[in-house]
């Protein structure tokens, strides 16, 4: 990747030899050198210097290489290994464990074979929940979000756990692999009724979740499964309590 005066770029603190993985921020006419999985984790569509002139939505990603960025308020950049490396021995990286470790005693199942990077901050935004998810067309009640990442790896074949509750807005991007997200009516794999179909570069682009009271959000059951040995990166959207926001809202001026 090629930076430009204005942007800021800093290794994202899961970035290894298996993936390299960065972090760009105040991008303007920013070159992509090689092939790269692309994220846009902003509120803004980002612009790539091609004719016709086609955006990365918000939310959003897309594979590049040799091309331009015309501006992004931040961009995430993914280099994984080649196809055929032995992408299961990145979970011996530094920070890297199995969830059951993470969590509490009991709560995740260590026979389930799901291992978690380390996470990372990467900005804070403003939107409305309720837009970007499409409850409503026009942006109304502007809240301020913290926006962390990581990267998660199964091995072929694993299921990954159906559950229904997370405090914050995700979305999920393939890295490595061939995977899905799958949607179910109750806790049984029997119910399922949706499969999205997930290959490098791909970000599912509708966040699963509803809008719930006091800036909660309701989802579905739901889980991932790695039908060969995947690496997907998980972007989460922390609201940040009104008392604490930092990000100036902005203002709606009216014609008299």
């Amino acid at each position: 990747m090629s930076a430009t005066p204005s942007a800021i770029e800093r290794p994202l603190n899961f970035s290894t030899p298996y993936l390299r993985a960065d972090l760009v921020r105040d991008a303007v006419d920013y070159t992509v050198e090689g092939r790269t999985i692309v994220i846009n984790p902003g509120t803004t569509p980002v612009t790539v210097a091609e004719v016709p002139r086609k955006t990365i939505p918000p939310l959003s990603s897309t594979v590049l290489a040799g091309t331009r960025i015309e501006k992004a308020d931040a961009l995430l950049l993914l280099r994984p290994a080649a196809e055929d490396a032995e992408m299961a021995r990145i979970t011996g990286e530094p920070g890297w464990y199995h969830l059951a470790d993470l969590l509490g005693t009991g709560e995740f199942s260590r026979e389930t074979p799901l291992y978690r990077s380390p996470q990372d901050e990467i900005n804070t935004v403003l939107f409305d929940p309720a837009h970007i998810l499409g409850e409503r067309e026009t942006a109304l009640d502007q809240r301020e979000f913290n926006v962390r990442a990581n990267l998660w790896f199964a091995p072929a074949g694993t299921d990954c756990f159906i559950h229904n509750t997370h405090d914050f807005i995700e979305v999920h991007t393939q890295v490595h692999g061939l995977g899905r997200m799958q949607r179910f009516r109750d806790h049984d794999q029997a119910s399922l009724y949706q499969d999205v179909l997930m290959s490098p570069g791909y970000t599912t682009p509708d966040p699963f979740c509803a809008t719930g009271p006091q800036c909660s959000y309701h989802y579905p059951m739901h889980q991932y499964r790695a039908d060969t040995d995947c690496v997907w990166l998980a972007i989460e959207y922390h609201p940040v309590p009104r008392a604490l926001r930092t990000l100036p809202v902005p203002t709606v001026l009216e014609n008299h």
